[in-house]
């Protein structure tokens, strides 16, 4: 082998090295220490943005967010926990979990890319906040959202306060879910309505 194939073999293999290491590693596990509780194996595939409360996010066992997740806890929970994510979860690409009351994802489920879970809005609907900017509203919430385990929701999904998601549920690509569904569920739509039992 020439020196010149030499060279490009070990600039490719410093090249591919820096592509493949998305976020350092030592940066990576600082930050998830910074969660109430990590269980183990548990990744978040950089970048990603916790933008209040990691102390008030607990991620299971196995758990796997894609790139873009974006969390925020703002409330103050008195059990501690304002998220609470189950074991074996993949959350995927460009998704956003914000709470200040609580949300509970349980073991086993699986979302598809760009899902969003609040259990807040900025402000109510009574008329005299509507003369405030909504940035300026104070964060109100419905009520918690609770998944059960197995649930299976599709991309573009959004599920919105005062929401409880039944074990081993499906929920249809771009619903938007308003209300309570038992468990073994098959929903989708603008609102989210039954289709089947399972």
């Amino acid at each position: 082998m020439s020196i010149l194939s030499k060279i490009t073999a070990r600039i490719k293999k410093r090249l591919f090295k820096l592509i493949d290491v998305d976020f350092p590693q030592y940066k990576q596990s600082e930050l998830l220490n910074k969660f109430l509780y990590v269980g183990k194996k548990a990744v978040i595939k950089y970048p990603w943005k916790c933008v209040a409360g990691m102390n008030q996010i607990s991620l299971g066992d196995n758990f796997t967010a894609n790139t873009g997740l974006f969390l925020g806890a703002y409330g103050e929970n008195s059990e501690g926990c304002v998220i609470n994510i189950g074991n074996n979860v993949v959350i995927n690409y460009d998704s956003q979990i914000t709470a200040i009351n609580k949300i509970v994802i349980g073991d086993d489920v699986l979302t598809g890319s760009r899902i969003f879970i609040s259990d807040h809005s900025h402000g109510s609907i009574l008329p005299e906040e509507n003369s405030t900017p909504p940035i300026n509203r104070p964060l109100f919430s419905k009520g918690p959202v609770i998944i059960g385990n197995r649930v299976w929701i599709g991309s573009g999904v959004a599920i919105l306060p005062n929401v409880t998601i039944g074990d081993e549920c499906i929920i249809g690509a771009n619903s938007v879910v308003t209300k309570s569904f038992p468990a073994r569920s098959v929903i989708a739509g603008n609102p989210a309505r039954l289709i089947k039992s399972l």
